[in-house]
């Protein structure tokens, strides 16, 4: 059960290469404040949301976007829709269960290399002033 009120479809973006049938945990280090281990999984449901964070995302691969599904409950993600936008406009959401690789997206919107430059900017301002505090 899931008091978020998305039905989906869902994307989860990354710069790791997967395969339909895998799944996504929790338990990896966050890819804006990297000393935080992170107990959920975060997943939107705008494609182009998950290609911002693919972009933003830690490592050197490729930025990529896969339609996700969870295999277990979900909410609205607190980091987001409680403090800074509320009512959930960007269909951000998380769950502590894994979930499952349905197909790699190819049709997302990507940043330009100055709105990338600006939001890499404006999250070390947030990491250097401690306000990209994260609700784990």
């Amino acid at each position: 059960m899931s008091d978020a009120l998305d039905e989906g479809p869902f994307f989860h973006g990354t710069k790791a290469e997967l395969r339909v049938g895998e799944f996504l945990t929790a338990g990896f280090n966050s890819n804006y404040r990297p000393e935080v281990l992170m107990n959920h999984i975060y997943f939107t449901a705008l494609p182009d949301g998950a290609g911002l964070a693919a972009e933003l995302a830690a490592g050197e691969g490729a930025p990529r976007v896969y339609a996700v599904e969870p295999t277990g409950a979900f909410e609205n993600d607190p980091n987001v829709t409680d403090r800074k936008f509320p009512g959930n406009p960007t269909r951000s959401y998380r769950s502590t269960e894994p979930l499952r690789i349905v197909a790699e997206v190819a049709d997302w919107t990507r940043q330009t290399p100055e709105a990338l430059q600006a939001w890499h900017l404006r999250l070390a301002e947030l990491r250097a002033d401690q306000r990209g505090e994260i609700i784990n």
